[in-house]
């Protein structure tokens, strides 16, 4: 059926609501609206569904979520996903801040409880890693997080979480997507009124005391608390960017002892319209507009800020010679806690035998350096996406292999213990608080740490840009820009040597100064990754959760100065690459 059939279908349903008829009819004479909102159903990504809220197959709606939640009801009564000799299948729910959060969560429990599902759903909202903990503590068989992460205020988003506390993977995902789209149509589709879902014996609100458990094991992660103790009174500024992270944060800061955390008062406010900042997400520098003026006036020496769903942390730290706060990476951080977290456990004799950091393919050359100077195994070639690394937890917990240390992503993105299975602000900013107490102690902040880093390793630099392009065409012009280099390998690029390169999608490794070819072993992802002379790398993938193409760039400096100079090379060609 094509995208006008399926339009005309939801005006004379019977089950779509006059409210989302009316918003139909106000795009009757938009062929190309009509085609962009009907010409496919959202497909599950990085993220599971997320794009803007819209009537439309193509958007984020009660009724796409009703469709999304019975294709996983039809999956986990299908598979048998029952546990502990329960009679019915298990779910807990969250959801953030967003405009129609609580009611797509709402949508998603009277779905589920309608096929016989139990249901555990949190009153309000709450951070992502209190959803993957939940999953876990209450012997869930999935969760359901209604989120959009980071995206603008327009989108939101449904993530799908299996009973170990990770986003579904290969092949779970691939089978609820199959279920969803075996569904015909609304019809298909079980569901009740509110009344009935709130009174129904099948569905259970979640209590404080899951709270109090994920505080508890996010606390024990500490390595230092002395020194937290010590300096209770470095101010430090946090900003939750209007989300979930408000609670949470200030409270394992205070339960660490910090005494002078200063929050944004006008982002302290949680509100789904983000009316402070045009983008909630902390990797953008100019969400830090409004933290980083009253770290100024209270003279702090950290900025933390949490995205809305309180997965990612992002920070500037007081540079001490000059006053004005430092901007760190994603890679930046990932590298200061990976030091942080590695010295202290082989100082305190808690590195387990095995030690193993778990990260991604475009994470810092810094990070695997400093795992070879600590002895600690670094998993870095895997896909990109927290999912992935929760995926290499669950596979040594399997097997014995090795022991989980740290887990890290470029894009802000930590988990320091294993209580969750998904990055963690919560936890990122109590460690990131006590490295910076640490500091403090000693008359210094992080960002001397990091550039003592910066000696002893190398001036490594990484950048990343995207390109938006939405709609058909864009998702044509996403793949062409792929297609055409993969069609077309580069022996140079950017004044740096070809060394190698490896084909995700294809399982393929190059070396391209031998011609040598080999399978690469890697999960199955439409990007290509380059390693160049000199530490220089990039890559190029689409987006899981949004209209873009991703392009990853790294390089190392000869000092301080040039550090960025050197990745910059590298990342104007790929720009240019991707204009031909």
């Amino acid at each position: 059926m094509d995208a006008k059939a399926i339009y005309e279908e939801w005006l004379a349903s019977d089950l779509i609501d006059e409210d989302t008829k009316q918003e139909l009819r106000q795009i009757s004479g938009d062929e190309k609206e009509i085609e962009e909102r009907f010409y496919e159903d959202l497909k599950f990504g990085t993220g599971g569904l997320r794009g803007a809220m819209d009537a439309g197959t193509n958007r984020m709606n009660r009724y796409t979520v009703r469709k999304a939640t019975q294709g996983l009801a039809n999956h986990l009564l299908k598979e048998g996903f029952i546990s502990d000799g329960r009679k019915c299948a298990r779910v807990a729910i969250s959801f953030d801040n967003r405009y129609n959060s609580k009611d797509f969560a709402l949508e998603t429990a009277a779905v589920l409880v309608a096929n016989g599902i139990e249901v555990h759903m949190f009153p309000n909202l709450h951070p992502t890693p209190m959803l993957s903990f939940a999953v876990r503590y209450l012997s869930c068989d999935a969760g359901v997080n209604i989120t959009a992460s980071h995206n603008p205020k327009e989108d939101n988003g449904y993530k799908v979480y299996g009973a170990d506390g990770s986003q579904v993977v290969p092949p779970q995902d691939k089978a609820i997507m199959q279920e969803v789209a075996e569904i015909g149509n609304l019809n298909d589709c079980k569901s009740l009124a509110l009344p009935e879902l709130l009174t129904n014996s099948l569905f259970h609100v979640i209590g404080q005391d899951v709270d109090d458990a994920f505080i508890k094991e996010v606390l024990s992660v500490r390595l230092q608390p002395e020194e937290c103790v010590k300096a209770k009174d470095c101010p430090i500024v946090y900003s939750p960017l209007h989300g979930t992270g408000l609670i949470p944060v200030n409270r394992v800061l205070a339960e660490s002892g910090f005494a002078s955390v200063y929050t944004v008062p006008g982002q302290a406010i949680q509100d789904g319209g983000f009316p402070t900042v045009k983008k909630p997400n902390p990797e953008n520098p100019e969400a830090f507009t409004l933290a980083e003026k009253l770290a100024k006036e209270v003279k702090a020496e950290l900025i933390i800020l949490t995205d809305p769903d309180a997965d990612r942390t992002g920070i500037r730290v007081l540079d001490r010679e000059t006053g004005e706060y430092v901007h760190f990476t994603g890679n930046m951080m990932g590298a200061l806690l990976t030091e942080y977290v590695l010295s202290n456990m082989s100082r305190l004799g808690k590195m387990p035998k095995n030690p193993a950091l778990v990260s991604t393919v475009v994470i810092s050359d810094m990070v695997r350096d400093i795992c070879k100077d600590y002895g600690v195994f670094c998993e870095a070639s895997g896909l990109i996406g927290f999912k992935n690394i929760a995926m290499k937890i669950r596979e040594y917990e399997q097997e014995g292999t090795y022991n989980y240390v740290f887990g890290l992503e470029d894009s802000d993105g930590c988990l320091p213990g294993t209580y969750a299975r998904d990055k963690d602000s919560v936890g990122t900013a109590m460690l990131l608080a006590e490295a910076a107490a640490v500091a403090h102690n000693k008359g210094l902040t992080l960002w001397d740490e990091m550039k003592r880093l910066y000696e002893k390793y190398g001036y490594y630099s990484e950048s990343l840009k995207s390109l938006k392009l939405a709609g058909i065409e864009g998702k044509k012009r996403i793949d062409e820009i792929i297609a055409n280099l993969r069609a077309n390998p580069l022996k140079e690029f950017a004044g740096h040597k070809c060394l190698s390169v490896t084909d995700y999608k294809l399982n393929k490794y190059k070396d391209i100064l031998t011609g040598e070819e080999r399978e690469a072993g890697v999960h199955s992802s439409n990007m290509l990754y380059y390693r160049l002379d000199n530490d220089a790398w990039f890559l190029v993938r689409p987006s899981g959760t949004e209209p873009t193409i991703k392009f990853y760039a790294g390089a190392k400096g000869t000092c301080l100065a040039d550090r960025d100079e050197a990745v910059k090379l590298v990342m104007d060609e790929l720009m240019k690459l991707a204009e031909r």
